[in-house]
């Protein structure tokens, strides 16, 4: 036990936290599960450590879209079904600029009840790709939902 808490502290995780893996790439994540923490989303960042994230959970799979409205920097959202599998991905999707407070939305290529937000340009960089299979951990509100994940 000690030197699996010991291994994990030298990893920089923690076994408790919140996590999404896809393509052999371990994202902590924040849960957005109300609609309260899904419309702030990752709004207001400066920046986003590059092993982060925010997974959105939807009570339902239907199409989605996002926007990047108070959005500062770029992110690849991706876009998940109920079976953890990747729908679509918006890559490295702009933060939005408009004046106006119009800004365009991005939407899923088929339902999704899942959404990932990472770091602009990462989805490319690790070779993540519609159908890839998603793996979630220590997340609570998915561990029904989840079974063999």
């Amino acid at each position: 036990m000690v030197v699996v808490m010991a291994m994990l502290a030298l990893a920089g995780c923690d076994a408790g936290e919140p996590y999404v893996a896809v393509e052999g790439q371990r994202f902590g994540v924040e849960i957005a599960d109300d609609d309260a923490t899904r419309a702030q989303g990752l709004m207001f960042r400066d920046e986003l450590a590059e092993d982060r994230g925010m997974l959105f959970i939807f009570p339902d799979q239907r199409p989605r879209s996002f926007w990047m409205k108070n959005t500062r920097i770029p992110l690849d959202i991706l876009y998940i079904d109920r079976d953890f599998e990747i729908v679509s991905i918006s890559a490295d999707t702009p933060p939005c600029r408009s004046r106006s407070g119009r800004c365009p939305g991005y939407p899923s290529a088929g339902p999704a009840q899942y959404v990932l937000e990472i770091n602009g340009g990462l989805a490319a960089r690790y070779g993540i790709e519609a159908g890839d299979r998603v793996e979630v951990g220590n997340i609570p509100q998915l561990e029904s939902r989840a079974g063999s994940q």
